[in-house]
């Protein structure tokens, strides 16, 4: 009689998961963002684009072109150039 009464259980109940709050970015660089980048970067050691990202609420791509355009005038040095991604140190210390 037993295996027929273990037949009974309820069904196991899936979660849905965890659900990530979407993050909105800026997509466009604004008067206070790029003051922003400009007077903080000098203080970072390590410099990222998730780095930039996370900090400055700014997306991927703006991020990217933004160490492009640092690394360019001579603000900062490539340290790491991978095609993963690139890391990045303020131009003077080493």
């Amino acid at each position: 009689m037993a295996p027929a009464a273990a037949g009974k259980k309820q069904k196991k109940k899936w979660s849905k998961g965890k659900v990530k709050d979407k993050a909105n970015h800026a997509v466009i660089l604004d008067k206070n963002t790029a003051e922003k980048l400009a007077k903080d970067v000098q203080s970072y050691r390590l410099i990222t684009v998730a780095v930039l990202v996370d900090r400055l609420k700014i997306n991927g791509s703006l991020a990217r072109k933004a160490l492009a355009d640092l690394e360019e005038k001579g603000t900062i040095k490539k340290v790491v150039a991978h095609n993963s991604g690139n890391i990045y140190t303020v131009g003077g210390g080493d």
